[in-house]
Parts: C-alpha cells; sequence; structure tokens
C-alpha cells in the first residue's frame, strides 16, 4: 500500500468512525443524505432525510475536538517511538479526518448561530391586521347586515359594517371576475363593491343543543374562539371557562397572515335574517319559525369580509405555475402556524380557505373554520382514540390515512400533526387546475389508496413543487414531510436556486450566507407600505422568522434527492 493511498484510507477511517461508529443509529442517514450528497439505491428505496447531527449526539459536539486531538497526539508520540510508515500515515490520516469533521461541526454551529440570530430579528414583527382598530362591537345592534355571502353545515356568513360607518349602497353581487387570456396575465381583476360598503362579516352559528345561555354556548362552541384576537370577548365574558369537547381547553392562536382572525364574538338572540326563512328555516328558533329546532340565542363572530372562497376562485380561474405555487405555500405556511401552536385545523378544504388579492394580484389565502379543530392545552396534536365517540374531524374525503385507517381502542393515540400538510398536498391538485383525487370524481380513498395511483400533475407544474405534493401524500407520515419541512422546500426553489446549485459537502457555510442575502433583501423591501403587503413580502418574513438549521437541511435534502431522482430518470430512459 502506497502512502498516498495510506493517507486517502485514514481520511475515510476518520469520517467512518464519526458517522458509522459514533453516531451508529444517525449513521446510516446522515453519512448518505448530508444534505446534498444523497447516495440512493433503485427508484423504490425512498430515504428519509434527517439532521446531520440530532441534539441527542450533543455529546460528541463538544468531545470530538478533544479526541482528534488525542489522536494527533498519540500520533505525533508515535512518530518518534517507532511504528511502520504505514500505520503512522493511516493514523495521522485518522486524526486528521476525525479534525475536519469537528471543522464541519463548527461551522454547522456558525450557520446554527446565524438562524438563530436572523430568525430572533423577524419573529419580532408580529403580523398586524389590515382592519383599523375598533372598540365596540360587542352587540349585534353595533353591525349593519347585509347579504348573506356563505352557508355551511353549521353556520351562515353575513356581510356586515358597523353603525359607526353606514353602507353607502348595498349591493348583492358579491365578486365580478375579468380573466385575461395571455399566460403572463392570467391573474383575475376582482372588483367587489359590496366588499368596500361591507368591510366586515359576520357568521352566525347554528344552535341546536347548546341550551341559551351563554356560558354554555360559549363552552360548547369554544374552538371557534381559537383564532380569536385578544379583545374579541368582553372581560366578563373573557372569564368563563372555556372547556370545548372532552374536557380540552382550547387555546387561542397568534395572528397570521394566513389564519382567519375573529375580531369580535358574542351570544345574542338569533335574527330573521334576508333569506332565512328560505336557506335555513330549520334551525331557526320556534319564536321565528314554529317548525325550527334552533335555541333562542348563539355566538356570532365578527370577522374581515373575503371576496370568495378558494374553490370559488378556482371555478372561474386557474393560476399560472408561480401563483400556484404561491399559493400552495401559503397553505403551508399556515399549517405550519397552527401546529407551532399545538392546533389542527382537521377540516382543510377548498371551501375552508378564503381568498382576496394583494397589490400586485396574487391570490393571498386565509385558512378559516375552525369548529372541528383539535386545540389541546399540551400541543401534541394526539388525540386519545379510544371510544367510537370521539370525532377524528370534519371532512372524511381529505383525512390523511393515518387518522381515517385508526381503530379506536385501549391506548390508540391519533397523531394529527401531519395531517394538515397531507390534506394541502391534496388541495393542491385542484390548485393547479385537476381533479381533487380523493373526491368522487377520481375515486381514491385515503384508507386504502397507494401512492403509484396518484395522478400526475400537468406538466406545466414545477418539478420541485411536483415532488413536493408528492411527498405530502405518502401514506406513512414517518416519511411524509412536515408542513415546515415542505414549505421551507418551496421557499428554496422560488428563491434559493442559486444557493441550492452551489451546495456541496463542505457544509451549510454557502446556505447560510443566502440567508443572510436574503433577510437584508426583505429589510430593504420594508414591513409595512404597499410593497410589505405583499404576499410575496409575508411569505418571505414567515420563512425567516421559523428558521431552523435542522429543518432547512431536510428541505435541502428532500430538494436534491428529488433532482437526483429525476435526473437518474432522465438518463435511464
Amino acid at each position: 500500500m502506497s502512502v498516498k493511498h495510506a493517507i486517502s484510507r485514514g481520511l475515510e477511517l476518520g469520517r467512518s468512525v464519526f458517522q458509522l461508529g459514533l453516531l451508529k443509529s444517525a449513521g446510516r442517514v446522515a453519512a448518505k443524505l448530508r444534505a446534498d450528497r444523497l447516495r440512493v439505491g433503485p427508484a423504490v428505496r425512498t430515504v428519509q432525510p434527517q439532521a446531520f447531527l440530532p441534539s441527542r449526539y450533543r455529546y460528541y459536539r463538544t468531545s470530538l475536538k478533544g479526541l482528534a486531538a488525542q489522536l494527533q497526539s498519540a500520533c505525533f508520540r508515535r512518530r518518534f517511538i517507532g511504528g511502520s510508515p504505514r500505520n503512522r500515515a493511516v493514523f495521522l490520516a485518522f486524526g486528521l479526518g476525525v479534525g475536519l469533521i469537528e471543522q464541519q461541526l463548527e461551522d454547522d454551529r456558525k450557520s446554527a448561530a446565524t438562524c438563530q440570530e436572523i430568525q430572533a430579528v423577524f419573529s419580532k414583527r408580529r403580523f398586524q391586521t389590515p382592519l383599523k382598530p375598533f372598540t365596540s362591537g360587542y352587540k349585534l345592534d353595533d353591525y349593519i347586515i347585509g347579504n348573506q355571502i356563505g352557508k355551511g353545515s353549521n353556520a351562515a356568513v353575513y356581510e356586515a359594517a358597523t353603525q359607526l360607518a353606514p353602507p353607502k349602497k348595498i349591493d348583492s353581487s358579491l365578486v365580478q371576475m375579468r380573466e385575461d387570456e395571455e399566460e403572463s396575465h392570467t391573474t383575475p381583476s376582482l372588483t367587489c363593491c359590496s366588499l368596500r360598503n361591507f368591510p366586515m362579516a359576520i357568521k352566525m352559528m347554528w344552535n341546536f343543543g347548546a341550551g341559551s345561555s351563554s356560558e354554555a354556548i360559549l363552552k360548547s362552541m369554544s374552538h371557534e374562539l381559537v383564532p380569536a384576537g385578544p379583545l374579541a370577548l368582553k372581560k366578563e365574558t373573557e372569564q368563563v371557562t372555556l372547556d370545548g369537547h372532552f374536557g380540552v381547553v382550547p387555546k387561542r392562536v397568534l395572528a397570521h397572515p394566513n389564519v382567519i382572525r375573529v375580531y369580535r364574538a358574542f351570544t345574542a338572540d338569533v335574527p330573521l335574517l334576508p333569506g332565512a326563512q328560505d336557506e335555513y328555516p330549520d334551525v331557526l328558533p320556534a319564536r321565528l319559525n314554529p317548525a325550527g329546532l334552533g335555541n333562542n340565542r348563539t355566538l356570532f363572530l365578527v370577522m374581515k369580509n373575503y371576496p370568495c372562497t378558494l374553490r370559488q376562485y378556482l371555478e372561474a380561474s386557474t393560476p399560472n405555475r408561480k401563483l400556484g405555487s404561491l399559493m400552495v405555500l401559503q397553505l403551508l405556511e399556515g399549517v405550519d402556524h397552527l401546529c407551532r401552536q399545538g392546533v389542527a385545523h382537521r377540516d382543510l378544504k377548498s371551501d375552508n380557505v378564503l381568498l382576496e388579492f394583494d397589490s400586485d394580484g396574487c391570490p393571498r389565502l386565509v385558512i378559516t373554520d375552525f369548529g372541528c379543530c383539535l386545540a389541546q392545552s399540551d400541543s401534541s396534536l394526539q388525540l386519545p382514540f379510544n371510544s367510537v365517540w370521539v370525532s377524528r374531524g370534519g371532512n372524511a374525503s381529505l383525512m390523511a390515512p393515518e387518522v381515517a385507517t385508526a381503530v379506536p381502542g385501549s391506548g390508540v393515540v391519533i397523531d394529527y400533526s401531519k395531517a394538515d400538510a397531507w390534506a394541502v398536498g391534496a388541495i393542491s391538485y385542484e390548485i393547479f387546475g385537476q381533479q381533487n383525487p380523493f373526491y368522487r370524481t377520481v375515486g381514491l380513498e385515503s384508507r386504502k389508496y397507494q401512492e403509484k395511483h396518484l395522478p400526475h400533475l400537468p406538466s406545466s407544474v414545477p418539478a420541485d413543487v411536483q415532488f413536493v405534493v408528492q411527498l405530502l401524500l405518502r401514506r406513512n407520515p414517518s416519511k411524509r414531510p412536515s408542513a415546515r419541512v415542505a414549505a421551507n422546500m418551496l421557499h428554496l426553489s422560488l428563491w434559493g436556486r442559486r444557493a441550492l446549485a452551489n451546495q456541496d459537502s463542505a457544509g451549510t457555510k454557502k446556505l447560510a450566507d443566502w440567508l443572510l442575502c436574503q433577510s437584508a433583501l426583505v429589510l430593504l423591501k420594508g414591513c409595512s407600505g404597499p410593497r410589505g403587503n405583499r404576499v410575496e413580502a409575508e411569505l418571505q418574513r414567515c420563512f425567516l422568522a421559523n428558521l431552523d438549521l435542522e429543518d432547512l437541511r431536510t428541505a435541502v435534502g428532500f430538494l436534491l434527492y428529488g433532482r437526483e431522482q429525476r435526473q437518474a430518470c432522465i438518463l435511464s430512459a
């Protein structure tokens, strides 16, 4: 064996003892899926990228430098004590290899510190509501109520305005859309006089069995208050213990551009609103309809009035590839925001997503309707499923496989941490102009579908976006990325292509440099004013405010793995 070969082999041994020895359980992934160098077998072997050095191995972060020093010192002693040249060369290279890994870990620590600093800067910049604050609005008499704009299985929604700013004209027309035929300008132009006259919407819940006392109504419908703001309830009402179903205390999420905000919540007598006798006569109280089954009082929620739902928009228009990618990304950001605060929506569908347009004509999506949500105090997103009476959630067609296939029993727990992300993958088909594969028109069932039976997205959809959707619809949640990782993948695909192209085995320094440039760019654009309210600016701020090195690395690993797989398919074709 030549000295050159010995040194080369020693370096490999130095790396191997760290990756396959010290990190025995993580080495199989760390050595092969180190964010950019993904060594996989045939296409059927799907490997989940993982973090390079999990926190449970933090001991080795501190002790590795000492290990390298001991090896190098021992090699120095052997140089003068004796031994064959080949063994000395191998031992020296072994120490050098461990030292190089320590340098890599030092770079990782610097990158992690950079991510934390960026996150600290942008997490302080809270999302500000677009509506002007108002001090009244805790009574139904404080509002002028217009026409009905929506109706679901448990509520009706009406346009509204405060008495202080009465509408100039009542217009029953909700949305008028004008489509442009050119590809570069496919965003519909929306004009809505009704929105100017009625900037708010009032959601009237249907009360069948909650009783007519305010306390009973708030307890029964407390999940509707999860997106409520800090001033939504009166102070005396705020003190009511809200324990919801199964003794679970619902929490309230912080404001987010992709999650609905409830500005006021109060109980009042059910009024006879326009269309009530024709649209929902059975839920009216007996004083309004002798055959009605509803109670006299119910819960009212005041929110911003949005032009349409996502489903209504997609029925009239198909977004281009960039707008579609931004729309999927917004849903992932909204779901990640909920997951971080221990909330699972459990009824995500295009009917439960509201939509408006920013100044550039880009659709802004807002997740709404939290009546079926899981909002536990421990933020675990895990629900004991010991009885058939425990609700799995809302829309059965878009239940994630781990939820749909769960069988109630002692000790059974449903994990909802990635269930909403799966639903985003299904809704993505609708966004890109396809039928949702889990509705009757296509016929797949989340309980028993096979991933190979999923229909292909149109070829116009970016390859990275197709890969993200494919990952989100994996049956096994352990092989499915979280909403945060999937969102990071789209961020990198949209704005970090140059950083991805330069990724190599040297570590994350180039990625950290890109993050610093991206942060400076977002700060220069400003977080207020017309440019700061654009959808792209909001998404970039969300990305930087939730920055985590391990999640980012996993996203890079997934993206590069997908590109490697596509390249292999092209070469084999």
